[in-house]
């Protein structure tokens, strides 16, 4: 399990690690990912979704990676960030799925116990789309007035020619 460290609030480490990088070593690497809450439950209110999208970009940072753009739906997120060598987009995102999930159950923002669903989707891009996926991100609203969160996730997995089984994406209750 991973250990989930508040940003701005770092305990005093026992032990200094530097992220070492070889020299001559460059890369420039932007993934989105997505996730959507368990159950896929309208829980994420809007009175306080900023809040959580600042509190993961922290984790982000405190990472050591680059948060470009956090936003979403009253049920699944979308983060956008770019990726340095030292980590995988897997450890990131679960740490930002751990932390938050325990940010908004430390802080009862919700009824009950939250938690997001297993798995997650991530896309890569390049340098010359980050204006339209930081516009895409930053337009869900409006975006899902015309689509459903599940039509949005099938056509990335087609986009980007991601093999999948139907049976194995996230729960979908439409």
């Amino acid at each position: 399990m991973a250990r989930c460290v508040r940003p701005g609030k770092l305990p005093v480490p026992q032990v200094v690690v530097k992220t070492v990088c070889m020299a001559g070593t460059f890369t420039q690497l932007y993934v989105q990912a997505v996730f959507a809450v368990k159950g896929r439950e309208n829980l994420i209110h809007s009175q306080w979704a900023d809040r959580m999208y600042g509190y993961m970009a922290g984790i982000i940072k405190e990472k050591q990676q680059k948060s470009i753009i956090i936003n979403g739906m009253p049920d699944h997120v979308h983060v956008f960030f770019g990726l340095r060598p030292g980590m995988t987009v897997m450890e990131i995102i679960r740490e930002v799925k751990c932390c938050s999930s325990k940010f908004i159950n430390d802080n009862r923002l919700v009824r009950g116990r939250f938690s997001w669903q297993e798995g997650y989707g991530a896309f890569s891009y390049s340098h010359s789309q980050i204006n339209n996926v930081y516009q895409y991100i930053l337009n869900q609203q409006i975006h899902h007035q015309r689509k459903t969160f599940r039509e949005e996730y099938k056509e990335l997995l087609v986009q980007f020619d991601i093999e999948h089984n139907d049976r194995y994406l996230f729960e979908f209750y439409e």
